[in-house]
């Protein structure tokens, strides 16, 4: 549970800094969004180094299915776009290969 905390964590501070510079560029909004967009990327990457993982790699690739599933989340909550039947098999075929990555016994 601590591991998808953590991973819920920087997804949520990732989504946020990307959409920051997003809004930036895409929405016309001030350049001052770079700020906590910034500081929200900074933590995202801190974040990641809670992960207990014998390799980063390993770490980042099962990390990969939470912001896929984050993204959707925000895509819905934020953007106010449902998601489709195709969001959520794809978000559990991803939670699935993810948790192989992670907690597959490596001998």
């Amino acid at each position: 549970m601590k591991i998808f905390l953590t991973f819920l964590g920087a997804a949520i501070t990732e989504i946020a800094g990307c959409f920051s510079f997003w809004a930036w560029v895409k929405l016309g909004k001030s350049y001052l969004w770079l700020i906590p967009g910034s500081l929200s990327l900074w933590s995202f990457a801190y974040l990641l180094t809670y992960v207990e993982a014998e390799y980063a790699g390993r770490a980042f690739a099962a990390y990969g299915a939470v912001y896929i599933l984050s993204s959707i989340l925000w895509m819905w909550g934020v953007e106010g776009n449902v998601p489709d039947r195709f969001d959520m098999l794809g978000v559990s075929i991803c939670l699935v290969g993810a948790s192989i990555i992670l907690f597959a016994s490596r001998t």
